[in-house]
């Protein structure tokens, strides 16, 4: 929170939606050495007045599993923390007007906000949803990304969790050999560029083949538990802002254009920002003051921008 004088109707808030950290308990980002640099345009939000709020989503730093990329936990977790923001304010400290910002899982995270705040916080008020590298289409993104380190790692944190979760079987789509691997990637935490590193060696041991077939989407309950989670298109009062780096081999553009399309047809405001030759880990830190440009003219009540009807 900000220091200074709260303005009449209390301050706008921000909530961030992380990235991937990991899917075990020690993996929470309020834990990490890193939490305040973790949060993209932090410095600026506070200076412009906006209260922080971040969430770790359940099961990191806490009882039970992670469930990674469920949409739905994610999305009522940032919706919660928005609502802890307001207690921790006090009277009058925050108003209920907030924007949401995340990247990669975060922003899968950030859209499912989207879809769930009119029901899930009917007192809180939207006024906009802001993504880098959001996790859309998952059946897409985890069979093109599989011969990536980081699309491996993906899909086998998603099983690992998903196996917990909703009891669906590894060892029905799994290898064997690749189990104890999948165990050791999921133990481990992404804090930094060297936490990235280090998870190389585990990955390269998991190649192609460690799915015994060939398309998760053509397997219940996997078709349907990736269908679920797949974020669809958001009420057209709900401005959205999309960055996406032209270099990301693990949110691929073609998909995020994709979505965007998707959401252009169905009604909403989009501005779709595509930073060129920029990769997945560092789209959000690239794209956080446009970002944040763009989440401030909402909380002013400006006319959200659009540029659906441009080529990228």
């Amino acid at each position: 929170m900000p220091a200074g004088t709260v303005p009449p109707g209390g301050r706008p808030i921000v909530a961030w939606a992380h990235p991937t950290t990991g899917v075990v308990d020690q993996c929470a980002p309020s834990l990490a050495r890193v939490l305040f640099r973790s949060i993209q345009g932090l410095q600026e939000m506070l200076e412009r007045g906006y209260i922080v709020a971040a969430t770790d989503y359940p099961g990191l730093g806490t009882p039970g599993v992670h469930p990674y990329l469920v949409g739905v936990s994610e999305g009522r977790a940032v919706l919660d923390s928005v609502r802890a923001a307001q207690q921790l304010a006090g009277r009058g400290g925050a108003s209920n007007a907030f924007a949401v910002w995340g990247h990669s899982q975060g922003g899968q995270a950030a859209l499912f906000t989207g879809l769930l705040a009119r029901s899930y916080a009917p007192d809180l008020r939207l006024l906009g949803v802001a993504a880098a590298a959001p996790a859309t289409e998952l059946a897409t993104l985890m069979m093109a990304d599989l011969d990536t380190s980081g699309g491996k790692n993906l899909t086998a944190m998603t099983l690992w969790s998903w196996s917990r979760v909703y009891g669906a079987p590894m060892t029905k789509v799994v290898t064997p050999a690749a189990l104890p691997v999948i165990n050791e990637l999921a133990n481990a935490c992404i804090e930094t560029i060297f936490d990235v590193l280090e998870r190389r060696g585990p990955s390269k041991a998991l190649d192609r083949s460690f799915l015994s077939v060939n398309n998760l989407a053509d397997r219940e309950p996997w078709r349907s538990l990736l269908a679920r989670n797949t974020p669809g298109t958001l009420p057209p009062s709900i401005p959205v802002f999309l960055a996406q780096g032209s270099a990301d081999n693990l949110v691929l553009p073609r998909v995020t254009l994709d979505y965007r399309a998707k959401l252009c047809r169905a009604g909403s405001r989009v501005e779709f920002d595509l930073v060129p030759g920029v990769g997945h880990a560092f789209i959000a830190r690239d794209a956080a003051t446009a970002a944040i440009d763009w989440i401030g003219d909402r909380f002013d009540g400006a006319p959200a921008p659009s540029n659906c009807g441009s080529e990228p």
